[in-house]
């Protein structure tokens, strides 16, 4: 004679009820999750492996990519500089208008990017409100150079570094730094040996994801900096032109890509989302 099934214990039947989807739920899920894998699947399928390393090498790419490379750093390096006491300034600064700054700072994240390269190029090109007047007064010319490119980048990307790092310093526990200034650090003391130290995880993040998005950035450097090869064609902007005629080109180089966004992703693990 068998034993009777025991019957689940009240904690047990809500974990189970907790974890365990709706079937619906599931089926939906893997819809959406095929959104992402197939498009990938299909890019891996049409890659031209036997002559991959051919393709990258060639002068269109390597071009491509060495200007990805600097403008994307020289946009991480800008967003650092001004990025980190913006997002100081909204964290912990109360000052009239406020929120009307955070959403300016937030708005290339929801604008069109060819609407920002417009927009940039209404105020730097060279009948803009800046850029007409600095180009009469020292000569410098900002659109369509690689310069350009940079600007364009980081009026995209350095939103990521501002929300990240606002986000930690408005998360931070202020008694350390509360007691460092009791016992006398100065504010650059603080700032130095407390607050960034508690906040470097956040600020590594948003420099990793401001790099990626300055990397990919494609609408508003076309607008504001065009696409000449060598001098402003980023690997976006290469990927774009190969389409045309030159299919394995195009599929080379946008594999390049998803592999840097995949790492770049799959490295910011347990800073954007639970690591397990």
């Amino acid at each position: 004679m068998t034993s009777p099934t025991p019957l689940p214990t009240g904690r047990s039947r809500r974990r189970d009820v907790v974890q365990r989807p709706p079937a619906v739920f599931v089926v939906l899920a893997v819809a959406g999750l095929a959104l992402f894998v197939v498009p990938l699947a299909g890019l891996l399928v049409r890659t031209p492996w036997s002559n991959l390393a051919t393709l990258l090498a060639t002068d269109v790419v390597t071009q491509a990519l060495w200007l990805s490379l600097v403008s994307s750093l020289g946009a991480t390096a800008i967003s650092l500089v001004v990025g980190l006491p913006l997002a100081w300034l909204l964290a912990r600064v109360e000052f009239p208008g406020r929120r009307l700054v955070r959403g300016i700072v937030m708005l290339p994240l929801v604008l069109p990017p060819v609407v920002g390269g417009a927009a940039l190029l209404f105020a730097l090109g060279r009948r803009g409100l800046v850029g007409g007047p600095l180009e009469r007064a020292t000569g410098l010319v900002v659109p369509f150079t690689t310069w350009g490119v940079v600007i364009a980048s980081t009026f995209v990307a350095m939103p990521f570094l501002v929300i990240t790092v606002e986000g930690a310093l408005r998360n931070l526990d202020g008694r350390h730094e509360g007691a460092a200034a009791t016992l006398g650090a100065s504010r650059w003391t603080v700032m130095r040996r407390v607050t960034l130290p508690m906040i470097a995880p956040s600020l590594a993040s948003g420099l990793v994801l401001t790099w990626a998005r300055a990397f990919g950035e494609f609408g508003a450097t076309v607008t504001f900096a065009g696409n000449l090869q060598g001098r402003t064609q980023t690997m976006p902007l290469a990927v774009f032109v190969a389409l045309d005629g030159q299919r394995d080109a195009a599929v080379a180089m946008s594999l390049v890509m998803v592999i840097v966004s995949l790492v770049v992703l799959v490295a910011l693990r347990g800073q954007w989302w639970p690591s397990r």
